[in-house]
């Protein structure tokens, strides 16, 4: 093969790339507001906007033997450093390897001193052909049930692909990250997975997945809101005697309505695919509020899947309950105590908890079982009524059901879904039609590529009104199509804008995207420099406005940007590919041998990188290791036509 036909299938290959993972988040912050008017509160710290937080630190001044207990929490024990007291982890020898049938990378974590790692290998025939060693910064989870791992590069965090279980005592691929496909070590963490699994961190707001500062654990303000008002006025003015009466300078959530209670632990313990209300962010929800106000939080219906449950899940399954529907007055404190440990807590709490509605007028129990069964389980009602059972969405794993039934189901009569019924919110009994959309655009992108989705969610949005649609910048519909890959149409939608009146960074994204599919890379280079302008710390969207640099003949701009997101994160696949690309077009040998073996070296099965590699190496006068990179491209990835031609004529040649 001639060195000219190569550099042109070259080019054509590393222009070419797919679209972005399409199971991001809806786009935080980033729209007008929907003009709805705030509800008030007689709690001043909750829509004050001068009220900041204070931090744990100084509520501990004052708190101290509450803070004691509650940082045993699991809240408190919720994220930390990577310590080998943080870790509940087993490194013995027998335990610490996990092994990834469907990719073939084996994973070992292991401590050198006090810093923890996690080695990717890979074996053939005996030898090892690739190690790549990630150092953990962070660990997710109490260890009740799992220690996650999160690494950091330069603020920008990712989730390491294994995770210990605690209850199995055992290691295994990260939830998400089984029966091929794992992301290794490229899971972005962004903002809605950091404010539930932490107190709030200092984000970087135009990122996706970049933070300046994390705290280490949940803390006070999450449940009582934002603490600098109370601080204030207790430093200034006298104590409230909170026996007569409210502090109103900071949220008692014992002292709110039932819902707002239960809001509170929402805002974290309905884990669910999350829509954000527009002009919100995940940081804009206060205890006190409605969490509707900022967000809605639905879930799919399945039928025969009444006993199926995420981890998360504990107060859609409390909502189910009868307890809760007929009682009119349950919230999740009426069971816990938020400050006091559950591993601590006397087991008469909860018992009594469920003796306060059902003792019947001499004090006995209304319950029908007999008492010699009720005596082999200590008269103890979670045991019957609220048995433990597995999370559909994380592996070996098994949480107290809050679905309280009579009579639980047994193993032997759990059914098997047999069909989807829809979405269903369970924070809002009145989504309005746009919600309902994203809801159903969300579920898509996250979990289930189904066609019927999108079907679902073009419905909802034919139910807007003519204002609504043009206010909302034609972005639902733009999402819509963009996911059935009708990019003809998301044109025809973005034909009425202007870069610079979108807002929406996933909007311009998408639009750049849409034109760049149709082969008109010169209309969407503004919409991915717009993309870029909304979130600068956006790697992957500016990698692809590098791309459409490349296309364009603008070599020297696209260099610039890919030496952007290499100084951002120099372990960014695609950027040093990129930049190898380049590179070998300026003839640099040396420089673009360098960024390919980089890219190689985080990523052994990259397309790109390894086609690129066979380029530079057939350039180079090395043909046995063009061959070789070919065929390791074709072994992992059978169906690349452009390897195979190119692997064709080298055995001409």
């Amino acid at each position: 093969m001639s060195s000219r036909l190569l550099r042109r299938i070259l080019l054509c290959l590393a222009l070419f790339s797919m679209t972005l993972p399409v199971f991001f988040c809806n786009t935080p912050g980033a729209q007008s507001d929907d003009g709805n008017v705030p509800e008030t509160s007689p709690w001043r710290n909750v829509y004050d906007t001068s009220v900041h937080y204070v931090g744990m630190q100084t509520c501990r001044g004052c708190h101290e033997s509450i803070y004691q207990t509650f940082i045993q929490t699991g809240m408190g024990q919720s994220f930390g450093f990577a310590s080998q007291e943080k870790s509940a982890a087993d490194f013995t020898p027998g335990h610490a390897l996990v092994y990834d049938s469907a990719l073939d990378y084996y994973y070992k974590p292991y401590w050198t001193n006090d810093s923890f790692y996690i080695m990717e290998f890979r074996v053939e025939d005996g030898d090892t052909v690739h190690k790549r060693i990630q150092r953990v910064d962070y660990i997710v989870g109490s260890g009740q049930h799992t220690n996650s791992h999160i690494f950091s590069t330069n603020g920008y965090l990712y989730q390491a692909p294994i995770t210990f279980y605690t209850q199995k005592h055992r290691w295994d691929l990260a939830p998400g990250f089984e029966k091929g496909a794992s992301t290794r070590f490229q899971r972005l963490i962004q903002i809605e997975c950091m404010s539930c699994h932490n107190g709030y961190p200092d984000f970087v707001s135009n990122s996706e997945n970049k933070f300046n500062l994390l705290k280490t654990g949940i803390d006070c303000e999450r449940c009582h809101g934002p603490g600098s008002l109370h601080v204030l006025e207790r430093q200034t003015k006298p104590l409230v005697d909170t026996s007569k009466g409210p502090d109103y300078s900071i949220v008692n959530p014992r002292r709110l309505s039932t819902e707002l209670q239960n809001n509170v632990c929402q805002r974290c313990h309905l884990q669910g695919i999350t829509v954000l209300n527009d002009g919100k962010t995940f940081f804009d929800f206060h205890p006190g509020m409605k969490l509707s106000e900022v967000m809605n939080v639905f879930m799919p219906e399945y039928e025969g899947a009444q006993d199926k449950m995420i981890m998360a899940s504990h107060v859609e399954r409390m909502k189910k309950s009868q307890c809760f529907i007929q009682s009119g007055k349950m919230s999740c404190i009426t069971c816990h105590n938020p400050h006091v440990s559950v591993k601590f807590t006397p087991r008469m709490q909860f018992i009594n908890a469920c003796q306060s509605c059902h003792s019947g007028a001499s004090g006995q129990h209304q319950c029908t079982e007999s008492a010699a069964v009720r005596t082999t389980k200590n008269n103890d009602c979670v045991t019957c009524h609220m048995p433990h059972n597995g999370s559909i969405d994380i592996p070996h794993v098994a949480v107290t059901d809050h679905f309280i039934r009579k009579r639980p189901m047994a193993d032997s009569e759990r059914s098997k879904i047999t069909a989807f019924l829809g979405m269903k919110c369970f924070n809002n009994d009145k989504p309005d039609a746009i919600t309902m959309a994203r809801s159903y655009m969300e579920f898509y992108e996250r979990y289930a590529p189904s066609k019927e989705l999108l079907d679902s969610a073009i419905l909802y949005l034919g139910r807007q009104s003519d204002d609504e649609a043009k206010k909302k910048q034609n972005r639902d519909y733009i999402r819509a199509c963009f996911l059935l890959k009708d990019y003809q149409k998301v044109v025809l939608y973005a034909g009425v804008l202007q870069p610079e009146v979108v807002n929406d960074a996933w909007t311009a994204y998408r639009i750049g995207e849409a034109y760049y599919q149709i082969q008109k890379p010169d209309s969407a280079l503004a919409w991915y420099q717009r993309a870029t302008e909304i979130w600068k710390y956006s790697l992957d969207f500016q990698n692809k406005y590098g791309i459409c640099l490349l296309a364009l003949n603008r070599t020297p701009d696209a260099l610039k940007v890919f030496q952007f997101v290499i100084s951002e994160n120099p372990n960014h696949i695609s950027a040093n590919t990129n930049l190898g690309f380049i590179y070998m077009q300026q003839g640099n040998n040396a420089m673009s041998y360098d960024y390919l073996m980089k890219a190689d070296a985080l990523d052994p099965d990259y397309e790109q990188n390894l086609i690129n590699l066979a380029v530079w190496y057939h350039n180079n006068q090395k043909p046995q290791l063009a061959h070789k990179s070919l065929e390791h491209l074709l072994k992992r990835h059978p169906g690349n036509e452009q390897a195979k031609a190119m692997l064709i004529d080298l055995e001409r040649n």
